[in-house]
């Protein structure tokens, strides 16, 4: 199997892993989140939310400045990807501990958390867009970074509506100015408010902060890989298979 059959096998796998319906254990989760999060005052989901906004906004338009441009043109795909798991690697320790250090520190260190851990997140999307060989001076690169973003971090509806945007990316962003803001933002703190809170609980918010920032990094990363992946396809004109 070549590389490019290797790659759309795997892109074809997790396409199907992401258009899996939910299971019951996600149901209850989600049960439980709506009556958790009802229980948390309107000003500090406000104040969330606007965070996550302007945290958002300002790292999308200053990440530029800090990531060093790389030079992969001359690298493989293979080559690229080992550079991208390097980072991933990087940042997924950088986000644990400041996980595990704002869950520890209580409820006014937990919320800081939010704004911290975006900027983890969006740091690590301008460098793997860089690796991959994107210019993230370009608007519509930044632009394809909060698709991913939004990928990444959304419900089941809203990912599979991404998913067409990313899938036919070339054709679609010259018809695309800006992202709604009020989805990514409702979708990002729908998406995580479950497990955040539970940062904020006494005793157990060091442990929470630490795994939860870890692995909401580690899914980051492969959506951020796929995304990527699936632009490298097109851009061989190699078809992925519709996974439903």
């Amino acid at each position: 199997m070549t590389s490019e059959q290797q790659i759309k096998s795997e892109v074809e796998v997790w396409k199907r892993k992401l258009n899996k319906k939910s299971g019951i254990v996600n149901r209850i989760t989600k049960r439980a989140q709506d009556k958790i999060t009802g229980f948390i005052p309107e000003k500090a989901h406000q104040l969330i939310t606007e965070s996550i906004k302007k945290m958002i906004q300002a790292t999308l338009f200053g990440s530029e400045y800090l990531t060093k441009p790389k030079v992969t043109q001359s690298l493989t795909m293979e080559e690229k990807e080992k550079l991208i798991m390097e980072s991933l690697n990087k940042f997924r320790k950088t986000a644990a501990v400041e996980g595990a250090g704002t869950g520890a520190g209580g409820i006014l260190l937990g919320l800081a958390d939010f704004p911290l851990l975006l900027s983890i997140k969006m740091k690590f999307l301008f460098e793997a867009a860089s690796i991959y060989g994107y210019d993230v001076k370009n608007y519509d690169e930044r632009l394809f970074i909060l698709y991913v973003f939004q990928l990444a971090f959304s419900s089941e509806e809203h990912k599979r509506a991404v998913l067409e945007t990313i899938e036919n990316w070339d054709q679609l962003k010259v018809e695309l100015v800006d992202v709604d803001w009020r989805t990514l933002q409702q979708e990002y703190r729908d998406f995580i408010d479950f497990v955040k809170m539970l940062q904020l609980v006494p005793g157990i918010g060091a442990v929470v902060g630490a795994y939860a920032n870890y692995n909401l990094l580690d899914q980051l990363g492969e959506t951020a890989m796929n995304a990527y992946r699936i632009r490298w396809l097109n851009q061989n004109n190699t078809k992925i298979e519709d996974p439903t």
